[in-house]
């Protein structure tokens, strides 16, 4: 008589099987993300082109109004009132906006509003009987609605949080959801002022669709004659987390003299929605007035895209000490073309 038997080892996402008999031994394992599991993915599409020219390693360093989106706690650093503006054509024609506007309270604080669209072209409506086309069209349209408050605790210590309200859209069909993000940023005097930020983003409600796209008609037994074959029925949908991603940063600026600054950053990632990956991202400045960018992001994840990014950046005091920041980034992205970002913002 044969005899059979196996071990099953599971650890995290991965099961290693190994089988003995005669002859045969099998060994398999299997090693899945969570990419694709989330709604509202659009939340995770960074914004400014300052921080998207570094390679989005901007957790640490972020001390201008893009805060809103990167760690609310940087919203502390904040002077005075800024408000940017930021355009990019995402992947396949996608346009992708955000208006952050930040005012300082003094002691009491820093408050912001932010406003994330993302928006689909119309496309012609198709079915598997009219391939060709219906004659209606559709669209999609996301956006996420954020208030911001942030303090200074000490003299090198702050804390943000954000509210945001979010919605998606596709055709007649919506979802809706709430979310918070939760900041720090910790300043300390050595290795050129080395920055520790920490940020907790998209911690929040599910999002599932309804509305009427969801609704049909359908025959309760279609083996019967006669019957109505015309029943309303309603598709009965799942709802999907949001995604949740934890960001650790660590910015040093080694060279900050009046004629030239530099600032080097990297960002380590632990998405719910992906594996961990790091930014890495570096801004030269000259005489306060030029910036010149660079970075790479997602290394060292599995079947990324891309990954370099640059920019540069043209900041102008005017007359009455208000500041003019006009800002370019290039993403590159692999397979699918490049990114192109550009910002305007105002600090007055």
């Amino acid at each position: 008589m044969t005899r059979y038997f196996h071990i099953s080892v599971r650890f995290g996402l991965a099961v290693f099987v190994i089988g003995f008999g005669p002859w045969t031994q099998t060994v398999f394992s299997q090693n899945v993300s969570k990419t694709g599991t989330t709604a509202a993915d659009f939340l995770q599409i960074g914004v400014g082109p300052r921080a998207m020219a570094q390679g989005s390693a901007f957790v640490a360093s972020v001390d201008d109004v893009s805060a809103l989106y990167w760690n609310a706690a940087g919203l502390a650093s904040l002077s005075g009132s800024e408000v940017l503006f930021s355009h990019s054509e995402w992947l396949a024609d996608i346009n992708f906006d955000y208006v952050g506007f930040g005012f300082d309270l003094g002691e009491a604080g820093t408050i912001g509003l932010s406003l994330t669209l993302l928006s689909v072209p119309e496309m012609e409506v198709r079915t598997e009987v009219r391939q060709s086309g219906t004659g209606e069209r559709f669209d999609a349209a996301d956006m996420a609605l954020g208030v911001t408050f942030a303090r200074k605790i000490t003299d090198r210590f702050s804390v943000g949080v954000t509210a945001k309200y979010i919605s998606q859209r596709i055709w007649h069909s919506t979802a809706t959801g709430f979310a918070m993000d939760l900041g720090t940023q910790f300043r300390t005097d050595f290795l050129g002022g080395l920055t520790i930020g920490a940020t907790i983003t998209n911690f929040g409600s599910n999002m599932k669709l309804s509305g009427r796209d969801v609704r049909t008609f359908v025959d309760p037994d279609p083996t019967a004659l006669g019957n109505n074959n015309r029943v309303p029925a309603n598709f009965e949908l799942d709802s999907f987390n949001l995604p949740l991603n934890f960001q650790f940063g660590l910015t040093s600026r080694p060279l900050d003299s009046r004629m030239h600054q530099l600032t080097v950053s990297i960002d380590f990632l632990h998405p719910s929605s992906n594996r961990e990956s790091i930014n890495l991202g570096m801004e030269y400045g000259f005489q306060r007035h030029v910036y010149f960018r660079g970075g790479y992001h997602s290394l060292f994840l599995t079947d990324s895209e891309g990954g370099f990014s640059a920019g540069l950046g043209i900041h102008q005091t005017l007359f009455n000490g208000s500041t003019v920041k006009l800002d370019y980034a290039y993403r590159a992205g692999g397979r699918l073309k490049g990114i192109h970002i550009i910002g305007l913002a105002l600090s007055f």
